[in-house]
């Protein structure tokens, strides 16, 4: 059972998650919640896998709310609920730990899946999306301090083409295919440079990956 806290200021909006998730019988709708600081108060007394988290609240915006419920040891997914004029909003909150967004004009069988893929550990959602708004908005938040540059020596040859691969949004299959390996060995590569660089997931490393330079931004998935 996936358990999902659905939080949004508009009551109606909430109602329309709730409608759609209750009708699935793998999804729990552990609660809801109007605001960021609400969120965070639901969450102590409760548990969630998944978080939909929308961005423009009152008393605590979703991108800080996003940041505290990240910072905690086990803590749930977070999917943002954008749409395309708040986007810069959007890559705040990838920064803050989000595992990935959704447009509040999704439909029903696009929320369930990006419920569904956070929830089983995939946490790039729509990742051509990703890639877009990194590619808009990741030179506004430069490595400064070089640690990334640094971090980047760790990993292996192949661990570095896996990084890039991922940061251009593909797939476990995807990234099997283009290096003729099997999708185990792919997964053993992306665990270990998560776990060499001190990411959270493939989303954080999507970031991490256009901000040392690794991917620069504009690039896609066909240039070297």
């Amino acid at each position: 059972m996936i358990r999902v806290l659905l939080v949004d200021d508009q009551e109606l909006v909430r109602t329309g998650f709730r409608m759609v998730l209750d009708a699935q019988p793998e999804i729990e709708v552990a609660g809801e919640a109007s605001d960021g600081l609400q969120a965070l108060e639901v969450l102590r007394a409760t548990s969630a896998d998944v978080v939909l988290m929308d961005v423009r609240m009152p008393r605590m915006d979703g991108i800080e709310a996003t940041r505290q419920i990240c910072s905690r040891p086990g803590s749930p997914k977070v999917i943002i609920l954008t749409t395309f004029d708040l986007d810069e909003y959007a890559f705040s909150a990838l920064k803050a730990g989000a595992a990935g967004f959704l447009l509040k004009d999704a439909g029903p069988e696009q929320l369930i899946e990006a419920i569904r893929a956070v929830s089983s550990g995939d946490a790039v959602v729509a990742p051509s999306t990703t890639r877009r708004l990194i590619d808009r908005f990741v030179e506004q938040i430069p490595d400064e301090d070089g640690a990334g540059d640094a971090a980047l020596e760790s990993l292996t040859a192949r661990e570095t083409e896996v990084l890039k691969l991922v940061a251009r949004g593909m797939s476990n299959g995807e990234i099997a295919g283009t290096l003729y390996v099997s999708e185990a060995t792919v997964k053993t590569h992306v665990g270990r440079i998560l776990n060499k660089l001190g990411l959270r997931d493939r989303v954080q490393a999507v970031v991490f990956a256009y901000e040392t330079g690794l991917i620069k931004s504009g690039q896609n998935s066909h240039e070297a």
